[in-house]
């Protein structure tokens, strides 16, 4: 967009402290004169593992972090387009009352955000236990596309299925959308597992992930924003960008760094660190979106 360098700009003076990742991100100059015209600069805000229902040491301000990163987003200069939550909005429960519950909760507290359209979609946190039944109940549907200003989304569910799988139906359902894309569209996916073997050991990856890699990887221009792994995490499948977003709970150790996969520890003295969430600026006239990280609460 146009005037995103002059919103990030006044980020910083305005002191919400957004980092600036700028990335190669394929998808966007080689298609822009290549279909209608519809495409115009635009951004979107992705949030990520906010697992609603969560108490614990690495995060003593669990009842109130969620809260704080919608006000956060809706303290931003200008309003998003689209906001995409990718996963884990609850934290999981055995209790089948309490996890409605907690979706409700969820739902109640992110109806606050200022903008005109939220896209879910479960994390196996959600959906796991019960094949995203209460899931639905609140949210509707677990895969879906839209379309966005030249843009053709695609959100895929990896959670569901509790052996991590997208499974034979979704992927033919996938095959079939991507069929009537060109070759050179505009295509984002959304999913809260990695597609690529991150660190399966870690339960970092998507069983029939690569599965899905191979249907897209005949487009040109494709990119994937994700969850789950609780912090940034940048990586290429051939031409193919992954993405992973911090998470809105507790930060993660980076892949294999310890022996388990536990919570990094809360800083008092740096309270919310490792926690935030990310804006996309998508430009017509240029190959790079640029992704800009910021914390949960202005500093």
């Amino acid at each position: 967009m146009g005037n995103a360098c002059d919103r990030r700009s006044f980020m910083r003076l305005a002191g919400l402290g957004g980092a600036v990742f700028v990335s190669g991100l394929s998808g966007w100059a080689t298609a822009a004169g290549s279909r209608d015209n519809a495409a115009t600069d635009f951004f979107f805000v992705q949030m990520s593992d906010s697992h609603w229902g969560f108490e614990g040491a690495p995060n003593p301000d669990a009842h109130g972090t969620l809260q704080k990163a919608v006000a956060a987003v809706n303290s931003l200069d200008q309003v998003p387009e689209f906001i995409v939550f990718t996963g884990d909005l609850t934290h999981t429960t055995d209790d089948p009352q309490e996890r409605r519950k907690r979706l409700s909760e969820f739902k109640a507290i992110v109806s606050e955000l200022k903008v005109k359209q939220v896209y879910f979609m479960p994390g196996e946190h959600d959906a796991g236990l019960d094949r995203g039944k209460a899931y639905q109940e609140f949210f509707g549907k677990t895969h879906y596309t839209f379309d966005h200003k030249g843009v053709h989304f695609i959100v895929l569910d990896n959670v569901s299925d509790p052996g991590a799988s997208i499974g034979d139906e979704q992927l033919s359902w996938l095959a079939l959308d991507l069929e009537k894309q060109a070759k050179d569209a505009r295509i984002v996916v959304f999913t809260h597992r990695p597609l690529f073997d991150l660190y399966p050991q870690w339960d970092w990856a998507t069983r029939d992930g690569a599965r899905a890699l191979e249907l897209l990887m005949p487009h040109a221009n494709v990119t994937v924003f994700y969850g789950h792994i609780h912090q940034e995490n940048h990586h290429m499948t051939e031409h193919i960008a992954h993405h992973s977003a911090k998470s809105l709970i507790f930060p993660l150790p980076a892949p294999g760094s310890q022996p388990k996969r536990t919570p990094l520890a809360w800083d008092s003295a740096q309270p919310y660190r490792g926690l935030g969430f990310r804006e996309v600026d998508a430009t017509q006239k240029s190959a790079d979106y640029s992704i800009t990280e910021y914390p949960v609460q202005k500093g």
